[in-house]
C-alpha cells in the first residue's frame, strides 16, 4: 500500500499554457496529457465543440515531485480558491475508502467516491477546514 500527496491545479482555459510555462521554467517533464475531447462521451454532460481541446488531466513531474492539471469543465465556473486542492493517490480502493470517509466527517462532497473511466475508486471532498482534496485510486492495470 502506498499513499502519495500531489498538488492539482485546475485552471480557467489555460492549462496548456501554464503546463508549457511550469516546463520551461522547471525543466519539468511531461508525464501525460489527455483532454476532454480524448474522454469517453457522456451524455448527461454534452461536451461543447470549443472544449475538445482543453485539457481534462495532465502530469508533469519536476524533479522528484509530481504536479497535476485540469482545466475547469465546459460549463463550471473557474473560482478562485479552489484553483489549487491536494490529489492524494492510493492504489488501494479501500485506503481511498476510509480517506474519503474520514475527511466526510462535516465536511461537504463534490462527488461521490465512485468507479470512474480513469480509477477504480475517484471523489472529490471538502473538508471541514475548506480544503478541496481529489482522493485518486491508480488503476491496478497500470
Amino acid at each position: 500500500m502506498s499513499i502519495k500527496v500531489i498538488p492539482y491545479l485546475v485552471m480557467d482555459g489555460n492549462a496548456k499554457e501554464a503546463i508549457d510555462f511550469y516546463e520551461k521554467v522547471f525543466d519539468a517533464k511531461i508525464l501525460g496529457i489527455v483532454t476532454f475531447g480524448e474522454m469517453p462521451a457522456n451524455p448527461e454532460y454534452p461536451l461543447p465543440e470549443e472544449a475538445r481541446d482543453l485539457i481534462a488531466h495532465a502530469t508533469i513531474k519536476i524533479g522528484d515531485s509530481d504536479i497535476m492539471f485540469s482545466d475547469t469543465f465546459p460549463g463550471q465556473a473557474h473560482q478562485i480558491g479552489n484553483q489549487v486542492t491536494i490529489c492524494v493517490t492510493s492504489n488501494d480502493p479501500e485506503q481511498s475508502k476510509q480517506i474519503f470517509e474520514s475527511l466526510q466527517q462535516d465536511g461537504q462532497v463534490s462527488m461521490p467516491l465512485q468507479k470512474t473511466d480513469f480509477s477504480p475508486a475517484y471523489g472529490i471532498i471538502t473538508d471541514k477546514f475548506g480544503v478541496m482534496f481529489q482522493i485518486y485510486t491508480e488503476s491496478m492495470h497500470q
